[in-house]
């Protein structure tokens, strides 16, 4: 049989470079083709071979319900039969505002803009604004988006300028920001007394999804929390990933943590493109037209994807929705692990909300340290081998994955039994 998905592939790198729009899906981590789909419905996706899989990427985490849930795709048909956009203020702007402000207590104003990079991007000049000051702290193997300021990477020291992590970006933009490691509290207490008085704001995933599924101490988002309060740092919390998806409330609510800001994506697009920033209402008064941070979009609040993320909120908010998500997912997790026992593989896994980390290690990293010590190899062989049984992970060792509400009991026994075959299959 012709492989379509080859074909394709073979196609799209003479147009696209590297023949895909975002790096991972080249599958350049885990070699291979990568699967080029047609068709989503609940828990399944088809690709143009018309092969069926149980997807736990869920489009990197906004399809909480699921693909093509019928109530969306109707928001999304009935929207747009007025207009795709109007590139002006409409009352669906508003009700999402609204909700996000309502179900976020930290955010008392929003504003939309259409990713997740937008979102990070806005909300640290927002806080360069606010602040008056040009240095940011963020976390290795945190992710916030492909901006300039973002693609930094640690210096030979903790207190050291940062080094761009990707060609095109200015040594001069890179040096204001420093790089920390992730639940180091020794590390974060020294930043901040050596240069706290200069620091705009600190941005952190704090449930991180981008080096896999790393859980934060409590006490390191506690002592953050503590120093941006002392030395008047603008606390970000990057809740692209996990907002709506590990809580209602996002991990902010989960740990009892406030930030002065919050960036928002994903879930609420329910699959459109669509991100969010907001904070408290000092900090997001400083914006234009009200004040002198300038941040302006076309297509920002765009009504089709605003529609989509409206009826998402709203289901999403149903009596024991993330109860039974969260279940769901310990359920998966809990039997890979005991697959893996049966056969004897080094590996380990967890789960919060809707999100899953799987590893192979004894125990869960909680540091980037920790995951660059897992066997990828390993991984990649057993992502191959259950790609090949209808299971679609994410194509990376560091990525998590997620679950949804459209997934079953019967789609999680046929994981379990799958991770059984391929464990097994690493023995040989």
């Amino acid at each position: 049989m012709t492989d379509k998905n080859k074909n394709l592939f073979e196609l799209s790198q003479k147009f696209i470079p590297g023949g895909v729009n975002s790096p991972v899906r080249a599958f350049s981590s885990v070699g291979g083709t990568p699967i080029f789909f047609k068709k989503g419905m609940g828990s399944r996706l088809w690709d143009e071979n018309d092969k069926e899989y149980i997807d736990y990427i869920n489009s990197w985490g906004p399809m909480i319900l699921g693909h093509a849930h019928p109530e969306v795709i109707k928001a999304v048909q009935e929207i747009a039969k007025n207009s795709l956009s109007f590139g002006a203020p409409t009352s669906k702007e508003l009700e999402i505002a609204e909700m996000l402000v309502k179900l976020v207590p930290s955010m008392e104003q929003v504003r939309l803009v259409s990713s997740g990079t937008e979102a990070t991007m806005s909300a640290i000049r927002v806080a360069r604004g606010f602040t008056s000051r040009d240095r940011i702290v963020k976390f290795e193997g945190c992710y916030h988006g492909h901006a300039d300021a973002l693609l930094v990477k640690a210096g030979s020291g903790a207190l050291t300028f940062g080094q761009p992590s990707s060609a095109g970006v200015p040594k001069d933009v890179a040096k204001h920001t420093h790089t920390l490691a992730f639940n180091d509290n020794e590390g974060l207490e020294k930043c901040f007394s050596e240069m706290g008085n200069k620091i705009a704001c600190v941005i952190i995933e704090p449930i991180v999804g981008n080096m896999n599924l790393i859980l934060p101490n409590i006490n390191f988002l506690k002592k953050l929390r503590q120093l941006c309060t002392q030395y008047g740092t603008v606390l970000i919390f990057d809740e692209v990933m996990t907002g709506f998806r590990v809580a209602l409330g996002g991990a902010q609510e989960l740990y009892g943590v406030t930030p002065d800001m919050t960036t928002l994506g994903k879930i609420i697009g329910g699959g459109l493109p669509v991100g969010a920033f907001g904070g408290k209402k000092d900090i997001m008064q400083n914006l234009a037209p009200l004040g002198p941070v300038y941040q302006a979009g076309t297509l920002s609040g765009n009504p089709v994807a605003v529609a989509a993320g409206l009826k998402t909120l709203k289901l999403i908010q149903e009596p024991n929705f993330y109860q039974k998500l969260s279940l769901m997912t310990e359920k998966l997790v809990d039997g890979m692990a005991d697959a893996a026992e049966k056969n004897g593989i080094k590996f380990s896994a967890r789960s919060v909300g809707g999100m899953f980390g799987i590893y192979f290690r004894d125990t869960p990293p909680n540091s980037f340290d920790e995951i660059m010590d897992s066997d990828r190899t390993k991984f990649n062989k057993f992502f191959h081998y259950m790609l090949k049984q209808g299971i679609y992970f994410g194509p990376s060792a560091f990525e998590a994955g997620f679950v949804s509400a459209a997934h079953t009991e019967k789609d999680i026994k046929e994981t379990i039994d799958a991770s059984y075959k391929a464990f097994e299959s690493l023995n040989d």
